[in-house]
């Protein structure tokens, strides 16, 4: 023998409020936060659970929102996922997570399939962005709410940082503490981090104040471990090819960072010892890493927060689209940067590809 399921109406009665007032309490909207806690409460001693099939086809909805990213592994998209979570749940909603593919077309594609109507709205940090892209999020079936670059001039809520300063607030770090040849280890510079970042390499290197050497570029294949490892090795050699060793590396992202110290490692060079690195996004992998990173947080778990308050008031509330928040760069300094700059004794021999 089992119970009969409890029922809304039961609730209602239970909880000595209307059958509306039930229904906004459940839904966390439109009620006030004792009632909700009333209705809650009763719902619970009730075992009530809500119809998922009949509530959308009630409300015309699927009480679903995407988050789409290219790589979901990456530890930024599973801390901004997690935020998301956290605030869409208590209002009913599932996170569904999607992959953008990594070109433009693929992540097109995917904007314009939110017209088979499976969710109610989309996050989506995308790696590359045009007018393509542009166009598809204007014209979506559902409201979408991009992370990663501000496009509020084209009506499109966003949310972003400012990664160009964060990269700036790494070299001043780099700099401070006595490093004189700094070299950047970034990802694919057409995608908008990679852009981004490299902007900021070159501003703080080319302004007045710069005291140090610049070291140069090597763009990695993509934004992993395994890419920043073969990367650095390359920034490394050219580096000591050309007789002056770098003495610190500025990674675009924590992955890169772990790669480059990793590479550090294979060549007998000690870190931050013979070679400081500094990561962005201040991931769980990185403050754990040994040695811990110096990273700039980009505020990953905020941005996602804000999305997902952003897209729950497009979606709940139907407000205005074209919303644009920006969350700051703030260096967190470890052991990776912060022992004394070398006094440039000799090295080990340079790692050669082909020895």
């Amino acid at each position: 023998m089992t119970s009969p399921r409890a029922t809304l109406v039961q609730v209602a009665r239970h909880a000595g409020v209307s059958l509306a007032s039930t229904s906004r309490a459940l839904h966390g909207t439109g009620a006030s936060p004792a009632m909700i806690e009333r209705v809650r409460a009763a719902a619970q001693e009730l075992g009530y659970r809500p119809h998922a099939t009949g509530r959308s086809l009630r409300m015309q909805r699927t009480f679903q929102v995407a988050f789409a990213v290219a790589d979901i592994g990456n530890p930024v998209y599973i801390e901004m996922l997690t935020a998301i979570h956290a605030v869409l749940a208590p209002h009913g909603y599932r996170v569904v997570v999607m992959s953008t593919g990594d070109t433009v077309a693929s992540t097109v594609d995917l904007v314009r399939s939110l017209e088979g109507g499976f969710v109610d709205g989309m996050i989506i940090s995308p790696l590359r962005v045009d007018a393509a892209f542009v166009t598809a999020v204007e014209e979506a079936a559902v409201p979408v709410v991009v992370i990663g670059r501000s496009l509020a001039d084209h009506g499109i809520d966003s949310v972003s940082t400012d990664s160009a300063g964060g990269i700036a607030q790494a070299v001043d770090h780099l700099v401070a503490v006595g490093r004189r040849r700094i070299g950047f280890l970034n990802g694919p510079l057409d995608t908008t981090p990679g852009e981004a970042r490299q902007r900021g390499f070159d501003a703080v290197t080319r302004a007045a104040a710069f005291t140090a050497e610049n070291g140069g570029t090597e763009v990695a294949a993509d934004f992993t471990v395994t890419a920043g490892l073969a990367a650095a090795h390359r920034l490394l050699d050219r580096a000591d090819d050309d007789g002056t060793p770098l003495d610190a590396v500025v990674a675009a992202n924590d992955l890169l960072a772990i790669g480059a110290i990793r590479a550090a490692g294979e060549r007998g060079l000690s870190v931050p010892g013979d070679l400081a690195v500094t990561g962005m996004d201040d991931t769980d992998i990185g403050r754990v890493f040994q040695p811990s990173l110096t990273s700039v947080s980009l505020g990953s778990g905020r941005r996602g927060r804000i999305a997902a308050e952003l897209v729950l008031g497009l979606v709940d509330d139907g407000e205005e689209r074209g919303r644009y928040v920006t969350v700051g760069p703030e260096l967190i300094v470890r052991e990776s940067s912060v022992a004394p700059a070398p006094a440039h004794a000799p090295r080990p021999a340079a790692r050669k590809e082909d020895a």
